[in-house]
């Protein structure tokens, strides 16, 4: 679906928790995530921390987001 939808000229960012299985679907702009019972937090923080890090989280899929890619590409940072 992540391919069908960049094919139409819309740009999608895929976060996820097993980057290989993105990478076979063929999204081109990939985003870790955190873990698979968890991908977009961690239960085991605080408030505060975890708002950080989600928050995190979403800048860099933003940042993935408005940066032109020519291919698949992982945004670690």
């Amino acid at each position: 679906m992540v391919k069908e939808i960049e094919r139409a000229g819309i740009p999608v960012v895929h976060i996820c928790t097993v980057v290989p299985i993105s990478l076979t679907v063929g999204a081109n702009r990939i985003v870790p995530a955190i873990a698979i019972p968890h991908p977009l937090g961690n239960p085991s923080l605080g408030k505060d921390e975890e708002k950080t890090l989600r928050r995190s989280l979403l800048d860099k899929a933003l940042k993935a987001l408005s940066t032109e890619v020519s291919g698949q590409t992982v945004f670690e940072n």
